[in-house]
């Protein structure tokens, strides 16, 4: 069925448009806290995020596990970068960048999420690695990436993939502040500073978009996510934040180390890309 419908988004859209991407869904929620997590990340990535994005023509960063693509655009492109640990959000970039199109379809893949949190963190970490590598690399020549994209399509490589590298990392440096804060005894509101208010601002309407954007994934989700985990978001956003510091290590130390994850009871090694 997915194969058709990829055919299908080939046959019906314009010749630009060269990537099919399907849906992906966790399959084992049950399995504990963080599987439940990442079904809820994962329905807002692919079931409200990424529609959006492909509505408005931004560029996407593509999930690997089902993207369907025009052979011969795939090879102007230049394929897969052997040497990026998130090898195909940065396809989904340079299809961009060499004026192609990728599209959602409604079609859904399931996979099976890390139960345990050390490989959650293993794969979170290489996630975040490959994103910042994906943004440095793209970042590299800015004037080069406003004439290939645009300035609409730019502020989108800005927002999807700037922005959430740069929340990961900013994140849990609020809560510290506040709580060093509290114990000197300083005041916290708003008539204390305009900076507190911009502080307290960012983190109140951050937060609510992000709960709202886990409810409305919940919801669309016909009983996949549970409600009371767009609740637990801010949790999970501290351990990403852990993910992102540990990738900043890893992108300095060992950029193209790949960690592989053992999403069943099977150990897997880690290796290399080539050299």
């Amino acid at each position: 069925g997915q194969l058709r419908g990829a055919l299908d988004v080939f046959s019906t859209h314009d010749p630009d448009v060269v990537c099919a991407q399907a849906s992906l869904c966790i399959d084992n929620t049950a399995d504990g806290w963080l599987p439940r997590m990442f079904t809820a990340e994962y329905a807002g990535q692919f079931d409200v995020f990424l529609p959006g994005f492909s509505a408005m023509r931004l560029p996407l960063p593509l999930g690997g596990s089902s993207n369907h693509f025009r052979t011969q655009a795939l090879r102007q492109a230049g394929a897969w970068d052997a040497y990026n640990v998130t090898e195909d959000a940065d396809l989904g970039l340079r299809l961009a960048r060499f004026g192609f199109r990728s599209v959602m379809i409604g079609s859904t893949t399931f996979e099976e999420a890390p139960a345990r949190f050390g490989a959650w963190l293993r794969q979170r970490t290489r996630w975040l690695k490959g994103w910042m590598q994906t943004y440095l690399v793209h970042m590299r020549h800015p004037r080069e990436l406003f004439r290939d994209l645009g300035a609409w399509r730019v502020f989108g490589v800005q927002v999807m993939l700037g922005g959430m590298i740069l929340s990961a990392l900013v994140h849990p440096w609020f809560y510290l502040v506040v709580t060093g804060k509290m114990m000197l005894g300083h005041p916290m509101l708003p008539e204390s500073g305009s900076l507190w208010m911009v502080c307290w601002f960012n983190f109140v309407v951050g937060h609510a978009v992000g709960i709202a954007l886990a409810l409305i994934s919940a919801w669309r989700s016909q009983g996949r996510v549970p409600l009371g985990s767009a609740l637990q978001v801010p949790g999970y956003w501290l351990l990403i934040s852990i993910a992102s510091y540990r990738a900043l290590w890893d992108l300095y130390t060992r950029p193209f180390y790949w960690q592989k994850t053992a999403h069943a009871a099977r150990p897997v090694t880690s290796t290399h890309a080539p050299t």
